[in-house]
């Protein structure tokens, strides 16, 4: 008989979530981390960073006090104490999921596991060894190393080294436009850096709707953020303190110095050192191979989170992590649908998405019409001083149905739930439309957006 019916590698997202989902199924589960309880998500990733953008939200606040009538002097934004307010909201998670883990009998045991075979997890070289009927991989992703970026730690930082830092640099190069570059982008120019983004694709946040790229632009021009797009790093040489890089881009060669370079590019799954070879398990470039239900080729191996490079965000970790444990407990849950999972960005304004751009669905040969309302027509918006950005859906032009959604804009990451949640239901513009939205709020918007599809939007 085997020591657990479910161990799990790894205890971020995917791993805490699928752990305590077994546990609630009455398995007997154990869960193995080799640093803190949470992964990188809890303790140097998605909480620590939305605590900084916070703080920077509160300074912003202080910079434009006197647009709502309040005259302050001497802002004094301390860093420091915004990083380790940060860590204090790390602490009160990881030990609000250590409760969660304890509470559902899922036993934490502190080390590095590696696989034996397929039903045997060993802890550290000479360590214990676990005899399991079924494994969970959740042992996420680290950022790659690139021959043009190499990364010191001190000079050449990652996000995580980043969260560490208790000073803004004076002037900081990030390299790659995506969430992780914007929201540190936002950060350290809130702070008072110098920020440059340099993008490979020729916008910011390339793999959101073009309207939305431009929009962001925009925004991040006026806070003072420089953005070279279509621009590859050649080159970085690091003396002393500080940093030169070298560029290629639209106008030719150029360098740019800082002193400090932020890669927010390039990841590869931490596949390598787990014996995923000795169990045969099945790798491509790093990232475990998965089918529907998170099963890998081995039938009692299972796979979530950035582990199988399928989408890097934290809750499509968990959403997995539960389908995987449902399906060894033969609940049968729904696939999941990447196309259509949620994705939001902290920066300001606030990035929020689900599903086709306007350009994939036209390039998908779709037949669309597009509903659209600018916040410069929200109520709420122009109360809030908050008038940037707008709400826009994709929609199917025959049934009416919601294909995307993309939104730049104060708080648009909190509408993202009521969206998804009428695309879940199989629900359409008409619907959206039709349901009485609170006045003043946010979400306004969203249903003038949808009227706009049919041509009745009221405010706008």
């Amino acid at each position: 008989m085997a020591d657990y019916d479910l161990v799990v590698l790894g205890s971020g997202p995917g791993g805490y979530v699928a752990a305590i989902r077994a546990g609630q199924l009455g398995m007997k589960t154990a869960i193995i981390e080799r640093d803190a309880v949470g992964g990188v998500c809890l303790n140097w990733g998605c909480i620590p960073s939305k605590a900084l953008l916070r703080n920077a939200e509160v300074v912003n606040l202080f910079k434009h006090a006197h647009e709502f009538g309040v005259a302050v002097d001497g802002i004094e934004p301390d860093f420091s104490s915004a990083i380790d307010r940060s860590r204090q909201v790390v602490t009160k998670l990881t030990g609000g999921v250590g409760f969660l883990l304890k509470k559902n009998k899922v036993e934490v045991i502190e080390g590095v596991g590696a696989l034996v075979d397929k039903n045997t997890v060993q802890l550290g070289k000479d360590g214990q060894t676990l005899s399991t009927d079924k494994i969970i991989i959740a042992t996420g992703a680290r950022q790659r190393d690139l021959p043009s970026l190499p990364i010191d730690g001190r000079v050449v930082i990652t996000s995580r080294h980043a969260l560490e830092l208790r000073e803004v640099p004076k002037r900081v190069v990030i390299v790659g436009a995506g969430a992780t570059g914007a929201e540190f982008a936002y950060l350290y120019r809130t702070y008072g850096a110098e920020v440059t983004l340099v993008e490979l694709m020729p916008r910011l946040v390339p793999n959101e709707d073009e309207e939305v790229s431009q929009q962001l632009q925009r925004s991040f021009s006026r806070q003072g953020i420089k953005a070279m797009v279509e621009t590859e790093v050649k080159n970085v040489e690091v003396h002393g303190s500080s940093a030169t890089l070298k560029l290629s881009g639209p106008k030719g060669e150029s360098e740019l110095e800082c002193d400090k370079v932020l890669v927010a590019v390039g990841v590869q799954g931490n596949s390598d050192t787990i014996g995923l070879d000795k169990a045969g398990v099945e790798v491509e470039r790093s990232f475990v191979k998965i089918d529907d239900s998170m099963r890998t080729n081995m039938d009692n191996i299972y796979a979530v989170g950035d582990v199988t490079g399928k989408l890097l965000l934290a809750h499509v970790a968990s959403a997995q992590g539960v389908t995987a444990v449902e399906t060894m407990a033969g609940l049968n849950p729904p696939a999941l649908d990447y196309g259509l999972m949620p994705k939001a960005t902290y920066c300001k304004p606030q990035i929020a998405s689900f599903g086709l751009t306007e350009k994939q669905a036209q390039d998908a040969g779709l037949s669309i019409k597009i509903g659209k309302f600018p916040f410069t027509a929200s109520g709420k918006a122009l109360a809030m001083g908050e008038t940037e950005g707008f709400i826009k859906l994709v929609v199917d032009t025959e049934i009416g149905e919601i294909l995307g959604a993309h939104m730049i804009g104060a708080e648009v990451t909190e509408l993202l739930g009521e969206v998804s949640l009428a695309r879940l239901l199989e629900g359409t513009t008409t619907e959206v439309g039709w349901l009485v939205h609170p006045h003043p709020t946010i979400s306004e918007a969203l249903k003038e957006a949808a009227l706009a599809a049919n041509g009745e939007a009221i405010h706008v």
